[in-house]
């Protein structure tokens, strides 16, 4: 860090577009203020993993440069996002004898029962990114949070535990170690982007945040404080874009602007034309074209999203609801789409957490940047959080790292 100043720094490496948030963190009360955004398009990714490594480098670069111009910081470690289909959501138990002579539980005790309740349970060629205890039982008494400093002899933990594919992620540190940045962690985008929208009471009441992204959509599920649920399905924005390039006969870029600005999640009750200039052009559409090709895609994402919902035991059961990021958030009506395809309670994600003002950063696609810079934030103790936020979100990527030092040794 410069000058005894400390910075975090959050980079959305996303499947069409990188972003960038560097963060000033006040030395007396820790809280970040947000002085450099940048973003860049992306390529060389296709659903969300890395297919050219020079493409993700240029990015993450491109998006670098423009937030440390701003922010006249230079930036050197980052907590980075990952995203793709290969990351898989599974549930881990274990049991362990408690190994200090009082009894008492140590962190040595609660990192060895994490090992030993994920021993065999994810393949070789897969890395942890994150172990979430849901609660732990202690000589039989069940439901505790936190056992730290208990006595007992007997330890028991229930967890929920992701991985993604180990390939993936060494290209991911590839093309950072080729933009010069170093991960200080690698969080999953969907959990990520919740540490930006959501707040304390509804990670506890029970909440899922989905973050539609170009090429993915990410399913981050909520309850008791902790990550109970989390998948990613290959369906996002650009899906959207395509439709409506292929049905109303016209270039992606044009139709990527019609998504943005004309379409509506909720299909009109009256046709109307609708002018949009590109290119020194006119062209034309009407709005009953655009919403059947939107109401389509939509179904059938929201479709696999109430799957998901359904496999994790919580489908109509979320008392806080849903809450939407990602750039397709920006669709209209996609709130009012989703509390009724879902039979939920459904908003478009707000970000918050921090001071400063930047332009768009408020908005749902800066959900993910935003949180990472915010779980960066936490990662060196550089703020006072509840233990369970630390736990969900701070300490994702302590494995990860442990993983790529493997790599480079």
């Amino acid at each position: 860090m410069q000058e005894n100043s400390k910075y975090a720094v959050g980079i959305d490496v996303g499947t069409s577009t990188v972003r960038c948030v560097v963060a000033h963190i006040d030395g007396t009360t820790g809280a970040p203020t947000i002085v450099g955004v940048g973003s860049a398009p992306n390529s060389g990714m296709r659903k969300g993993t890395v297919v050219n490594l020079s493409g993700p480098a240029q990015a993450i670069d491109d998006a670098l440069g423009e937030a440390e111009r701003m922010s006249g910081y230079q930036v050197d470690s980052a907590t980075i996002s990952i995203n793709g289909t290969h990351i898989l959501s599974t549930h881990a138990d274990g049991m362990i004898a408690v190994g200090a002579a009082d009894h008492e539980i140590t962190h040595d005790d609660l990192i060895r029962i994490e090992e030993v309740a994920t021993l065999g349970k994810v393949p070789a060629n897969r890395e942890i990114l994150d172990v979430v205890p849901h609660s732990y039982k202690l000589d039989g008494q069940d439901n505790i949070k936190d056992p730290l400093g208990m006595t007992g002899t007997r330890l028991e933990i229930d967890a929920h535990v992701v991985s993604a594919l180990a390939p993936h992620l060494i290209n991911l540190q590839k093309s950072a170690d080729a933009a010069k940045v170093v991960p200080r962690s690698i969080i999953v985008a969907g959990v990520a982007a919740a540490r930006a929208v959501l707040s304390e009471q509804q990670l506890e009441n029970g909440v899922a945040v989905i973050d539609i992204g170009g090429a993915t959509t990410n399913i981050a599920i909520y309850e008791e404080g902790d990550l109970q649920y989390s998948a990613v399905l290959p369906v996002g924005g650009i899906n959207i874009t395509n439709d409506l390039a292929i049905g109303l006969k016209t270039d992606p870029e044009i139709a990527e602007k019609v998504k943005l600005e004309h379409a509506s999640a909720v299909p009109r009750h009256e046709n109307a034309g609708i002018s949009l200039k590109h290119g020194g052009e006119i062209h034309n559409f009407d709005t009953r074209d655009i919403d059947e090709i939107v109401e389509a895609r939509l179904e059938e994402l929201f479709e696999a999203i109430q799957h998901e919902l359904k496999r994790a035991g919580r489908a109509g059961k979320l008392p806080s609801g849903v809450v939407l990021t990602g750039g397709t958030a920006q669709i209209k009506n996609l709130a009012e789409y989703a509390k009724e395809y879902l039979g939920l309670a459904a908003r478009v994600g707000k970000t918050s957490g921090y001071g400063g003002v930047a332009d768009d950063i408020e908005k749902p696609q800066f959900a993910t940047a935003v949180g990472l810079m915010l779980i960066d934030s936490e990662a060196d103790g550089q703020r006072t959080t509840s233990k369970k936020k630390s736990a969900s979100f701070s300490d994702a990527g302590g494995m990860v790292s442990k993983f790529f030092a493997r790599f480079k040794a």
